[in-house]
């Protein structure tokens, strides 16, 4: 493989995530338990991606019914292990992944070897039952290895990642305000402004001057006839407006409809936001030897915020396209740019420093990393997850009620606590509900009309049905009791529904899950967009995906 290969191969998520983003998802290790189509389709995108190494844990055999719900084993693979006919397809998608196979039931592994785990970047654990996603959290949290659960049952999935903390500095928001600092410019950005006369007579220069000259000069004039104030009413908003207005000399003058349009940026807050307050206030701000590069360069921040900062964060340095002169333009880029730099280098002293005094190598983070740092400084993100085991015993209590009688959410919920309720159902009776020898747990063989889903399908409850609902339902309702909503019931359709299902994987929703897991193990791994920071919930009854606090 030459050189050249790699990029042009992984040529349209290189614009996503780039270089950097790539550089670590080939140098990551992920291991797989269970590699039905759930398991299996998360590990496709993954590899596709360019993954470093899997591990696919999985001691079943692949049986008839795998066939119709995993494009990953056909006729050949009857009776072969499960792990090693996956394995060896997901290879040949990408012959640069290092694929390998191990011919263990996950629930043993996590029983007899826990120290396993540790050699993973992270760990994708799907189809798994409460008891054995409680003790690989925890094996998972001491290792300090990543973990992605994930699980498909009939028409309902959920996805839900565990680390004690993720810190994102490229978090890539959708929308976010440039920092322009209109309302408070730095001295070189107001000298230039000032350079800069709004009443020129020459209505080419009147057209082109930039609209963030026109906005500070602006904002300066009103904060002098308004003691020193900005403004801040609905009215003093729609003065401020006027007043632009009034300086356009020509209907065609673009930047002042621009700076009209962009008013907005002048009338918010100066300084930090509140959320970047609380992470440089977090107590991980006040560094020891042990802290990660990311915590160093908070402390760093907070440094720079409270002395040469004045109350900001780090420029950005870039500005947006505008109606301007050339010149203009350029003058005024090279303005932000050199503020930007200057307070990189600012920053990266600090950090230097830092280091130093908890008694690391100064030079043991990257320029480049403090550089991207300051740029993305307003950004910077912060998750942390419970461990499972806490949010199956002490779940947010009024949270949970409040999603059990909220409309939008209460069949999320619902499929949340029944998720949960037939992994005990199967812990006393051996089997999930609705789960017979000799049927197909599919849902085709079933006609009749259904409220949830307003669909029409065939009742042909096999027998025994009606005593697993019954069963699920005292089951479903004991778990309720037990979290604390005494009470509590769940609707009799969506019991019904969940008996139906007989735990079968269907391709459709398997293949929706594994994208949705995929997805989060790519940002946990790049360290780039924000992840999930909540149980997710797929319902696929009403195509509806949603996220649960607790």
């Amino acid at each position: 493989m030459t050189m050249a290969e790699p990029k042009t191969k992984y040529d349209r998520q290189l614009r996503i995530w780039g270089d950097q983003g790539q550089a670590a998802l080939e140098k990551a290790s992920i291991c797989l338990l269970n590699c039905g189509p759930t398991g299996s389709e998360t590990l496709k995108n993954l590899v596709l991606g360019g993954i470093g190494s899997i591990t696919v844990i999985d001691g079943s055999k692949v049986e008839l019914g795998d066939l119709g719900n995993n494009f990953m084993v056909d006729d050949s693979s009857i009776g072969q292990s499960k792990a090693k006919c996956v394995c060896a397809f997901l290879q040949e998608l990408n012959d640069a992944v290092k694929a390998k196979f191990i011919e263990e039931f996950p629930e043993t592994l996590i029983a007899s070897n826990p120290s396993f785990f540790s050699q993973f970047t992270l760990v994708v654990a799907t189809q798994l039952m409460e008891d054995s996603m409680i003790k690989l959290d925890r094996i998972c949290r001491e290792a300090n290895v990543m973990l992605v659960f994930a699980r498909s049952y009939g028409l309902t999935g959920l996805v839900r990642i565990s680390v004690k903390e993720h810190t994102v500095i490229e978090s890539k928001p959708d929308h976010f305000l440039e920092d322009l600092r209109l309302n408070n410019p730095w001295p070189e950005l107001r000298r230039f402004a000032d350079s800069i006369d709004l009443n020129v007579t020459d209505p080419i220069a009147h057209k082109h001057t930039p609209y963030v000259v026109i906005l500070v000069k602006m904002a300066e004039e009103w904060t002098k006839n308004h003691s020193g104030s900005l403004p801040s009413t609905r009215e003093e908003k729609k003065e401020f407006k006027d007043l632009l207005k009034a300086k356009m000399i020509a209907m065609d003058e673009d930047n002042y409809k621009e700076a009209i349009e962009a008013s907005f940026k002048v009338f918010g807050s100066k300084g930090i936001s509140s959320e970047l307050q609380q992470i440089i206030n977090d107590s991980c701000a006040e560094v020891d030897s042990n802290s990660s590069d990311f915590w160093v360069m908070v402390a760093a921040l907070k440094e720079f915020i409270s002395n040469e900062g004045g109350g900001e964060a780090p420029l950005e340095g870039t500005i947006p396209d505008m109606t301007s002169s050339t010149e203009l333009y350029v003058n005024l880029q090279t303005i932000y740019q050199a503020k930007a730099e200057a307070d990189f280098l600012v920053i990266e002293k600090h950090v230097r420093n830092i280091l130093k005094k908890i008694g690391r190598n100064p030079d043991s983070i990257k320029k480049s990393t403090v550089k991207s740092f300051c740029k993305n400084a307003r950004k910077i993100k912060i998750c942390r997850y419970r461990l499972i085991e806490d949010e199956y015993n002490n779940p947010f209590l009024p949270q949970l009620q409040k999603y059990l009688t909220d409309e939008d959410y209460s069949i999320a919920m619902g499929f949340y606590i029944l998720l949960r309720a037939v992994d005990r159902f199967a812990a006393n009776y051996n089997s999930f509900p609705g789960q017979f020898d000799g049927l197909a747990n599919t849902i085709p063989n079933l006609f009749r009309r259904d409220k949830l889903s307003n669909l029409f399908y065939i009742k042909m409850y096999p027998r025994g049905m009606d005593e697993d609902i019954s069963r699920l339902k005292t089951t479903a309702v004991g778990l309720l009791s037990d979290l604390g909503c005494n009470g509590s019931t769940l609707t009799e359709d969506l019991i019904n529904e969940m008996c139906r299902f007989g735990a079968a994987e269907l391709h459709a929703v398997a293949a929706f899950i594994g994208g949705i897991a995929s997805q989060e193990v790519i940002k946990l791994i790049t360290k780039q967009f924000v992840p999930m920071s909540a149980t997710y919930i797929f319902n696929g009854i009403d195509h509806k995906s949603q996220l649960l606090t607790l």
